[in-house]
């Protein structure tokens, strides 16, 4: 492999728009994903057996000093 080329572990479907997500295969537990077509954050959740659960990522609003 050369560098910045990942190997996908998976593809599953996203929740929001049933478009393919890739999950490479070094991704981590907490790690964030974006869906490729509706922009979506979704993080990880990797179990101890390897299997993937997308949870919608929380957004964080600026704060402006408001």
């Amino acid at each position: 492999m050369s560098g910045g080329e990942l190997k996908d572990l998976s593809e599953t479907d996203c929740p929001e728009c049933s478009a393919k997500i890739r999950i490479p295969s070094d991704a981590i537990d907490g790690e964030i994903v974006t869906c490729p077509d509706c922009g979506t954050g979704f993080e990880l959740e990797i179990s101890g057996s390897g299997t993937v659960t997308l949870k919608q990522a929380e957004s964080v609003a600026e704060d402006w000093g408001e």
